[in-house]
């Protein structure tokens, strides 16, 4: 993907989950219908048209059929890399492309992602800039190519393999995928190389290839554009076809045909980790492509396997054999082959073979039992709530209309989609067992740590892994200012000048409503009737702020065990409550509260909030599961400690709070504190600590005021109130002078950096001013210097973000990044010349770019029910009105240039500075003297 944050949860829901009508048992809902029209230019491009008027904005995707799978052998990871490249310029957007304008119209910020089959281009903005988003998508389609030249290839390609560094070769099974795939497809199959591929061929890739590929895959026969939100459908069609109708039509692409593979034989490969701490076995069998019809009784298989107290393989092996705390699988259909993937991460020490076993002694259960009627309908009503989950923005709708058109080849075959799924019998299920598991060859893979080939499977052969070597200057040097010199494309109107915006849409507030309950609970809620759903979170203040420093962990232990069983439920039938609603509950801590939230369909909101009550009130103890939970707990901060990401995070709080302050603490515990702790200990916790008087309830969603506070009548009225105090934190201090700590990982392909001090509480006046200030610091993404001077003009990272990050409690400024392992001390010491010279020269341009972005965003501040539910948060946490978004638009109007300056004088400190880098320190180390903060400290 361009950018670091991940939609891919996003298209797991839109992609291989759909709607599940209500079984026979229940009430029937009513039809939910998402519509569209669809019209198909003379080049061939094919426009797909949403109406939802629920916000003033409108989300634009633009899909190309085309990903890794179309790539030439040799320039494996090139559909990514052109990804990339089409959003840099393009001859009327001019460089910076579509980032530029993003920051200044207030959109989401264009994104991509790239399959094996399809890339996508995505934002969401207001209403009144569609035309302009319209004309970009347009140029970047038909009028980008001209702009590519040999300093922006030499320079992307630097970011690409950044990116591949940070999610594959810094990471802990990282390899794993490129092992599966490699092996269980044959040699020159399209799925047989990674999408992101490899590094070596994306140094290979030349120009001629980009223009190449462009001329080939980048027409519009074989793009879709789907456009949905607030539109006027009669104007976005005159919109569509004037910028994108001359777009010459390209060659016909021929449909590419179906390749499902058969394995021979098992193949069984192993590998020695650097990054990882505990063993992990992977199987993959092959099976279908995407829409077949066995893909439906697949996903129920993979789920009904693994997830849930009553999963075959669950019971063996987390609960009977304690192997591990965890057991996932899942069906993975594409355009022309498909896989089912079943993932163990064992617990420390654990052998591959013994949980081989288990794996099978699980699967023999299912062969002698099957799945009920009832398990089955289990299955499915959690369906539903996913499918109306994934509805719930316009982006959302957008992307499945767009799935549907491309490989369904008809945006209406949602309704057949769903029509499989309730087809889908016990029977069904046990079939495809019988076709693709049971006695077939497979593909197992073992990646263990470091010097522990004793936990590999048996007859295992060592897997070919091509590991980057950490070369000094082995990079291309490149110029990123050069401006590309070119003719421009002739066009039969001057595209150059940029669409001017519609009517400006006003900010809407959504109507909050709030309710003092007389046990001490406040109550806050949004009535929202777009989809049927309600979204809840139950928040009682406390959490780590209120453990102990010998006994870390006990809030998170307490908060995990009290959704496992209740006083007059087991585990298991607490669990099959929940998932029989189509109901998903979740409780868990964090630094500063223990939550108990959910989504479920509003017809199952009373039946659903009544678990909700039993959670909370009558928590049931269960040993059995708190001696899961430690063992489980454990295992994690295990794994944790061979994450770089994750140890950057936990080395940085140490140092910014001090070994006084609780939050110098991750609040998963440490594997002592979580040895010492007992189910005792969190039975004192719950009886001492947890209190309506410190409890907040938020709900959104197609549900009254009413019927909210009714759920609510038991948890009320039988409820303790007591007494509990949130201690003073001992105050952080900023550092009179910077220092640098270096935490050493031998072999890292990456320096993860956390610089930063502590700063602005949520609650302090400037805290918001301090965030605008911000955004051209390292706040707005592509529109912030950070991320061009690091990304764009140097290549060092594959992104780099800063930020206010504070609560109630306390605050902090930090900037994040992972940056090539060999520019450490470049990077650093960039940063700092970033923030010494960011007050001085911020201008007037910064200011009318920040303030464009910042008050235009706001359109789409409320779309989503998680963003209304975050807004409940703000105000019942923070104490902000109730119109605090139409407060903040006040301030960013009046702030000036002089006010910025001001800011960051205030609260940017270049030189009181904590630097953490998680790296190589035999290569990086003795460098970072030359930051002027004298020697690095070794931590260990």
């Amino acid at each position: 993907m361009k950018h670091i944050k991940s939609i891919l949860l996003v298209f797991l829901v839109l992609f291989t989950i759909t709607s599940c009508k209500e079984n026979n048992t229940k009430e029937t809902t009513p039809e939910f219908k998402v519509e569209y029209e669809k019209f198909t230019l003379d080049n061939g491009l094919q426009v797909i048209l949403h109406v939802d008027k629920s916000d003033p904005v409108a989300a634009v995707a633009l899909t190309a059929h085309v990903g890794s799978a179309r790539e030439k052998t040799g320039r494996t990871g090139f559909a990514h890399l052109f990804e990339h490249l089409l959003f840099l310029e393009s001859e009327n957007l001019g460089k910076g492309g579509l980032d530029q304008m993003s920051a200044r119209i207030g959109g989401s910020g264009a994104n991509g992602s790239t399959s094996q089959d399809r890339t996508n281009y995505f934002q969401t903005v207001p209403k009144d800039a569609l035309e302009k988003m319209i004309w970009a998508e347009a140029d970047k389609l038909g009028y980008f190519i001209n702009t590519v030249t040999e300093p922006v290839l030499a320079k992307e390609k630097q970011v690409v393999k950044n990116e591949k560094r940070q999610r594959v070769d810094n990471q802990p099974y990282g390899f794993n995928s490129s092992v599966i795939n490699s092996n269980l497809y044959p040699e020159g199959h399209p799925y047989s190389w990674e999408v992101i591929g490899s590094l070596e061929d994306l140094q290979n890739a030349t120009l001629d290839d980009v223009k190449e590929f462009y001329k080939r895959w980048y027409v519009p026969n074989n793009v879709t554009l789907t456009i949905a939100g607030d539109i006027d459908v009669a104007q976005t069609k005159e919109w569509v076809k004037k910028y994108f109708d001359e777009i010459p039509r390209g060659e016909d692409i021929p449909k590419m045909e179906k390749q499902p593979v058969t394995l021979k034989s098992s193949k069984r490969l192993f590998y020695e980790d650097n990054f990882a701490r505990a063993p992990r076995l992977t199987m993959t069998w092959p099976t279908v492509y995407e829409y077949h019809p066995d893909t439906y009784a697949l996903s129920v298989l993979s789920q009904y396997l693994t997830e849930g107290k009553k999963a075959p393989l669950y019971k063996v092996l987390v609960e009977n054999q304690q192997l591990t705390s965890n057991v996932g699988m899942y069906q993975s259909s594409s355009e022309i082959a498909g896989q089912l993937m079943l993932g163990i991460t064992a617990f420390d020490q654990t052998n591959l073979n013994t949980v081989a076993s288990a794996i099978n002694e699980g699967l023999r259960d299912f062969e002698m039992n099957g799945i009920s009627e009832t398990d089955l309908n289990r299955i499915k009503a959690g369906q539903e709530t996913s499918f109306y989950k994934g509805l719930s923005s316009v982006l959302g709708k957008g992307f499945q209309l767009a799935q549907y058109e491309i490989f369904a080849g008809d945006p209406g075959f949602i309704n057949q989609d769903v029509q499989h799924i309730l087809a889908v019998t016990p029977e069904d299920v046990m079939r495809v067992y019988n076709t693709y598991i049971k006695d077939q060859n497979f593909i197992a893979t073992s990646f263990v740590p470091k010097g522990q080939m004793n936990l590999v499977l048996d007859n295992s052969q060592q897997a070919v892994v091509e590991e980057e070597q950490i070369v000094e200057g082995a990079e291309d040097t490149f110029d990123a200012s050069l401006a590309a010199e070119y003719e421009k494309t002739p066009s039969s109107f001057d595209r150059s000048v940029e669409p001017e915006y519609g009517k400006s849409p006003d900010l809407v507030i959504p109507k909050v409503w709030k309710h003092n309950l007389d046990s001490g609970i406040k109550v806050f809620g949004i009535e929202n009737n777009e989809v049927p759903l309600v979204e809840f979170e139950l928040e009682i203040k406390g959490g780590l702020l209120l453990e102990q420093t010998d006994k870390v962990g006990v809030s998170n232990l307490m908060a995990n065990l009290m959704s496992k069983g209740t006083k007059n439920k087991t585990p298991e039938a607490l669990e099959n409550a929940i998932e029989s609603l189509g109901a998903q509950i979740y409780s868990y801590a964090t630094d500063n509260k223990v939550t108990i939230s959910g989504t479920t369909l509003a017809k199952h909101f009373d039946a659903t909030m009544a678990l909700v009550t039993e959670i909370l009130l009558e928590p049931r103890w269960d040993e059995e599961e708190f001696n899961l939970l430690k063992q489980s707990t454990i295992s994690g901060i295990q794994r944790q400690k061979a994450n770089p990401n994750s140890i950057a995070a936990n080395e940085f709080a140490k140092q910014l709070y001090g070994e006084n302050n609780i939050l110098a603490y991750n609040n998963n515990g440490t594997e002592a504190s979580v040895n010492a702790i007992t189910i005792s200990d969190l039975q004192n916790f719950y009886t001492t600590k947890l209190t309506p008087k410190l409890t907040n309830v938020h709900v959104v969603g197609s549900i009254s005021k009413n019927d909210v506070i009714a759920a609510l009548e038991t948890i009320n009225t039988t409820w303790e109130s007591k007494e509990v105090v949130i201690p003073e934190l001992p105050q952080a201090i900023t550092p009179e002078t910077s220092k640098v700590f270096f935490y050493d990982v031998p072999g890292a392909k990456q320096s993860v950096i956390a610089f930063g001090y502590p700063s602005l509480k949520a609650t302090d006046k400037d805290y918001y001013a301090a965030a605008v200030m911000n955004y051209r610091l390292g706040g707005g993404s592509f529109a912030s210097q950070l991320t061009q001077e690091l990304r764009e003009a140097k290549g060092y990272t594959y992104g780099i973000r800063s930020g206010y990050d504070g609560d109630a409690n306390t605050g902090e400024f930090s900037i994040n990044s992972s940056v090539r392992t060999n520019v450490t001390y470049e990077s650093a010491a960039l940063v700092k010349e970033i923030l010494e010279n960011y007050g001085p020269n911020y201008s007037e341009a910064d200011l009318e770019i920040t303030k464009g972005f910042t008050l235009k965003s706001s359109a789409r501040a409320f779309e989503t029910l998680g963003s209304k539910l975050n807004m409940l948060s703000n105000i019942s946490n923070y104490g902000y009105a109730d119109d605090y978004a139409k407060q903040r638009q006040s301030i960013v109007k009046d702030l000036s240039v002089d006010d910025i300056k001001t800011l960051v004088e205030k609260y940017i400190k270049p030189n009181q500075m904590i630097y953490v880098i998680v790296g190589d320190a035999e290569t990086q180390l003795s460098k970072l003297n030359g930051l002027g903060f004298g020697d690095a400290v070794l931590l260990n």
